[in-house]
């Protein structure tokens, strides 16, 4: 999976610029066979728009949420995109300019106001974005787009359009949730989000919104905080993107990448901060492992302890035996990678961003088990027995639990991220196969299967080809784990037509099954999810 593809026509740089949305669904092109079960859309969420007026974006996570759906029925398909009118899209293109500070791009007053005006506008405190680029999930019978803040998008996924806006500091004690929830085969959705803990410090919050009750009203009403989380530092909370649930426990990863909430609260609204400026690194904490039990839902004590590294997304984790084994896509390292993903840095030229990628964390899937009876060895030596892992945990003097893993994969500046597993079928339980984007020097330009117990790999690559994460979706009443289909949307812009295309794999080897062209070129996407 370390075999190289360059790009030095830099064609990369087109899935980073702005397109239009689409009044109508239009037809694709389709080269071999789709299965006839496979009948649905494939929702995806990312940027579309990467300036207002002459106002650039700066960060990759700042342009404007752009939808995108793929139908598929009959064997036929057709693509339609549309922009999610989010306060933060409708004030901008109003206005023709950046109204909402974006992750890595600040907001600044209205340039026609007078010099009083401008001040006080600086002084109204912080409006948090509501653009929700990132992914589109379930709740109930609704779909929501979001980001991570405390605000979700009610949109329509079959015609895209958007519904209405949801703050979820109206229903529970959060300041924000991840774009990753945990969703249980009966509409039960679990997220988790950092808050204001006891004495004003701060801590993480576990939340649950439960399905659709039989009145049908909404079950996000009905949401409730089931257990608290310390966190390491009282006015420091890390960075959250993702957490792991198994069948009994919730899995929470503390990273060393910190938000300084002081600084989020005063400066931002003084000097035009952005949420990148309020990032910073803990070089001495390492990451903490912490764990929770769902039902009843309470704290573990346990003081689990390893090495410093960024971690974005859980690929998987489940029980085996007295232990907890947690699958991660991991960054060496306490600098925070998204240092890295400026625009400006994706659109160099190839030699340009793979020297900023040798200056970067590197990337490193990994296994870590953790015990759950900790006095079980006497201190210093290995508390795991499990015989299909090399992965440690040793009980410290100091009553901490240092943990080394188990390296799953590790290529240099190759990485194996976005990572999708067969979800239905063995989300929290012990698998053996997980699909991801790989990234080659931050770049996307292949989908990669592999086998977390065998560490066998399979590739899907073509050249100057830039394709999304890989969604699962498993052929009706198959047995096999891997038995099904990958879904994603590829962008070569060098091809003389159609240079977007939703492409089909056979999950079990990464052969081609068949691809939907279509006559546009289609920007990066980042999440999303396939709708039957």
């Amino acid at each position: 999976m370390v075999f190289r593809i360059e790009h030095p026509a830099g064609g990369y740089k087109k899935i980073f610029e702005t397109c239009e949305e689409l009044n109508e669904p239009i037809p694709a092109v389709v080269v071999g066979v789709i299965p006839e079960w496979l009948s649905g859309s494939l929702l995806r969420l990312g940027p579309g728009l990467f300036e207002v007026g002459a106002e650039p974006f700066y960060h990759l996570f700042d342009g404007q949420a752009l939808m995108h759906k793929f139908d598929l029925k009959n064997g036929h398909v057709t693509y339609y995109r549309k922009f999610v009118k989010t306060d933060a899209y409708v004030r901008a293109m109003t206005e023709k300019r950046v109204v909402i500070t974006e992750f890595g791009t600040a907001a600044y007053p209205d340039p026609c106001k007078n010099i009083f005006s401008r001040f006080f506008t600086y002084f109204k405190g912080i409006e948090v974005t509501d653009n929700c680029l990132v992914n589109v999930y379930p709740v109930g019978e609704d779909f929501y787009a979001c980001t991570e803040t405390n605000y979700i998008t009610k949109v329509d996924p079959d015609t895209l359009e958007t519904l209405k806006r949801v703050d979820l500091c109206d229903y529970l004690s959060v300041n924000g949730v991840t774009a990753h929830p945990h969703i249980e085969s009966d509409g039960t959705v679990y997220n988790i989000g950092n808050c204001f803990g006891k004495n004003m410090s701060l801590a993480y919050n576990i939340v649950k919104i439960p399905p659709t009750p039989k009145d049908k009203s909404d079950p996000i009403a009905k949401s409730k905080v089931l257990v608290q989380l310390p966190s390491s530092e009282r006015f420091k909370p890390s960075y959250v993107h993702s957490f792991g649930m198994t069948e009994n426990y919730f899995v929470f990863v503390e990273t060393p990448v910190k938000i300084n909430l002081l600084k989020f609260l005063t400066a931002w609204s003084i000097w035009g901060t952005n949420y990148m400026d309020c990032f910073e690194s803990n070089e001495t904490m390492g990451t903490w492992f912490h764990l929770a039990t769902k039902d009843p839902a309470e704290y573990i004590e346990h003081k689990f302890r390893t090495s410093a590294f960024n971690l974005f997304h859980h690929i998987n984790s489940y029980e085996d035996d007295g232990f907890i084994i947690v699958d991660l896509c991991t960054w060496k390292g306490h600098e925070f990678v998204y240092n890295y993903l400026y625009l400006a840095n994706l659109r160099e030229n190839w030699e340009e961003v793979k020297k900023a990628a040798m200056r970067a964390p590197q990337p490193e899937v990994r296994r870590y088990v953790l015990p759950m009876d900790v006095h079980k060895e006497e201190q210093g030596k290995n508390l795991i027995s499990l015989p299909y892992t090399t992965a440690t945990a040793v009980m410290r003097s100091d009553g901490t639990i240092w943990l080394e893993p188990e390296v799953l994969f590790s290529g240099p500046r190759q990485a194996f991220e976005f990572p999708q597993i067969n979800y239905s079928k063995f989300s929290g339980k012990n698998y053996s196969y997980a699909y991801g984007l790989g990234l080659n020097h931050f770049i996307p330009d292949r989908i990669c299967k592999l086998n977390v117990k065998t560490k066998d790999t399979w590739v899907w690559q073509e050249p100057d080809s830039y394709p999304s994460e890989p969604i699962f979706v498993q052929t009706p009443d198959s047995v096999e784990e891997d038995d099904g289909v990958l879904l994603s949307i590829v962008v070569n812009p060098g091809a003389d037509q159609r240079p977007g295309y939703l492409l089909i794999l056979n999950a079990r080897d990464l052969t081609e099954i068949a691809r939907a062209e279509v006559e546009v070129i289609i920007p990066v996407t980042f999440h999303g999810m396939y709708k039957p």
